[in-house]
């Protein structure tokens, strides 16, 4: 059994607000104690003005590699279909190295169809997009044995997503991290699921960080969940004002709970 402490994520949604904001908001998540500092990828709002303002996710991760100092940084998650598996795989090494080691790769399927389309990808269906992933990931991780220079660690893997079938088969064999917004009824449930797959694979599930999107989700709620073994907390916050208010509240429950 690993003793992993409970880690709080702020994913800082690059929607509605000018970049000033999101670099400043970025730079009071790390000064606050933020474990990770994620984004998302996207190319359109997924809330409010389906036209606002909204940033690409990349770009914005190398920036923040060399604006922040100690948080970790990543996607929450990359669509892994709009970029070839091995550019990808030179991408978050750059980061990696940008960041002195501190990036996350968080990886999907993709789902939000007006990136599809607006942008020229193929959006098919989501069995085929999940088979996708599944190319990709290995393609990801040969990449990384060849670049020179290698990555500064094992750069972490996250996968998103709760499909029973596919998706917690790949958590299985490629993640360090499984991200769900999963409730409790629902994660005791599918951490029962993985755990099969990780004993097809021979692989011992208590290897993988459990996390969960709090939301709303109340400090009550969030003790049963860690009761299930979830240790990554993540709370989104977007534009046009930024509120850091739930983020300092969930930052002194962890360490109360870590105490």
């Amino acid at each position: 059994m690993i003793d992993r402490p409970v880690r709080i994520g702020l994913q800082l949604q690059p929607q509605h607000m000018d970049y000033a904001t999101i670099r400043r908001t970025a730079a009071e998540a790390e000064e606050l104690g933020a474990d990770i500092l994620f984004n998302w990828d996207h190319f359109y709002p997924l809330y409010g003005e389906a036209d606002g303002l909204h940033f690409e996710c990349w770009t914005m991760l190398a920036a923040w590699a060399e604006q922040t100092s100690r948080v970790e940084i990543g996607a929450l998650v990359t669509c892994n279909s709009y970029r070839n598996p091995e550019l990808l795989a030179d991408m978050a090494r750059t980061v990696d190295h940008i960041s002195d080691g501190r990036l996350i790769l968080g990886i999907g399927s993709g789902w939000f169809e007006r990136d599809y389309t607006e942008y020229g990808y193929e959006f098919g269906t989501a069995g085929g997009r999940l088979d996708d992933l599944a190319t990709a990931l290995p393609r990801i991780e040969s990449r990384w044995g060849k670049l020179n220079p290698a990555p500064t660690r094992k750069i972490p893997v996250l996968i998103g997503g709760g499909g029973e079938k596919k998706t917690l088969r790949l958590v299985a064999k490629h993640a360090d991290i499984w991200h769900s917004f999963a409730d409790e009824e629902v994660l005791k449930r599918k951490l029962g699921i993985l755990g099969e797959h990780c004993a097809a694979v021979g692989r011992d599930p208590a290897e993988i960080e459990v996390s969960v999107e709090v939301g709303r989700a109340s400090q009550d709620a969030a003790e049963r969940l860690h009761g299930l073994g979830a240790r990554l907390f993540t709370v989104g916050v977007g534009g046009p004002k930024p509120d850091l208010g739930p983020l300092r509240e969930w930052l002194a429950w962890r360490d109360a709970t870590n105490k």
